[in-house]
């Protein structure tokens, strides 16, 4: 058996398919020894196998000495060969299949240049290499430039180095739907408290101090908080504008609020406690 296709058991299948799915697909070939086409299979996938050097690994699971694992994935016929990504089942075939098809069912699982590139500049930023992830991620966007993935991995960088009117530039090339990705959405409302600098703060609070009616100072006080990352100050600034006025400039206080919830995530103690404030002030 190539070095690259190993047998697999429920006890070690967490690592060498789960686990090892997170660095290459893994493509995982339910069979036994009594079926004709599993026989018919087991060599073309070897033999592929042995030709991608490492780009996927194989793993073989008998399917009658694993019947847990054939149950947990819905075996039903054999050869079912199931491909995982990142820990997930991502796609599968049934039957014994010709080498074109099966060649071009793995090709359509191994990553594009640019998320290589992509993937070689994440490690990069861990070491700390900064610059020289942004200039991969940078050739991975000539190679690709519909990749929302390697936009928002510069967009982090870029607002991580201050350089927030270049990163407005590659916020405005994502696609209609990039902001659906939860990262990306938090990543939107950083960039947009971190246009918000520039202001002073003590000449905001003035303002509200004279006029507790004054919402557009309460607006702009609220988003410089979120820059400085006094996210409960912020939040009270906004609950504020909504009690006073909840339709005030097309629901500004609201919209803010969620902005404000989406760069703090969902399961933060303070967008738990301020949607409840939220839904009160609302209704």
């Amino acid at each position: 058996m190539p070095g690259n296709a190993r047998e697999v058991t429920s006890a070690t299948f967490q690592k060498e398919v789960i686990e090892a799915s997170a660095d290459v697909p893994v493509l995982v070939d339910f069979w036994a020894p009594w079926c004709g086409p599993c026989l018919a299979l087991k060599p073309v996938l070897e033999k592929l196998a042995e030709q991608y050097q490492g780009r996927f690994r194989l793993a073989k699971i008998n399917s009658d000495e694993n019947a847990e694992l054939s149950g947990r994935y819905g075996v039903r016929s054999i050869p079912n060969v199931k491909a995982f990504v990142d820990g997930k089942l991502v796609d599968e075939f049934l039957g014994a299949q010709p080498e074109s098809k099966v060649r071009a069912f793995i090709d359509g699982l191994l990553p594009t240049p640019g998320e290589m590139l992509r993937r070689q500049a994440l490690a990069l930023r861990a070491q700390g290499d900064v610059p020289g992830a942004l200039a991969l991620l940078e050739r991975a966007a000539q190679s690709e430039v519909h990749n929302d993935a390697v936009h928002a991995d510069r967009i982090e960088i870029l607002l991580t180095l201050g350089r927030i009117d270049e990163a407005k530039a590659l916020a405005a090339k994502l696609g209609p739907l990039a902001a659906d990705d939860p990262r990306v959405s938090a990543l939107l409302a950083q960039l947009r408290f971190a246009r918000a600098g520039g202001e002073d703060f003590a000449a905001l609070r003035a303002r509200i101090e004279s006029d507790p009616a004054d919402l557009e100072a309460r607006l702009r006080l609220a988003e410089l908080e979120v820059a400085d990352k006094h996210y409960a100050d912020a939040l009270e600034q906004l609950l504020e504008i909504i009690r006073r006025d909840r339709k005030w400039n097309s629901d500004a206080g609201r919209r803010t609020m969620l902005a404000v919830f989406d760069l703090l995530g969902a399961q933060h103690e303070l967008v738990v406690q301020y949607r409840r404030k939220l839904a009160s002030a609302l209704y």
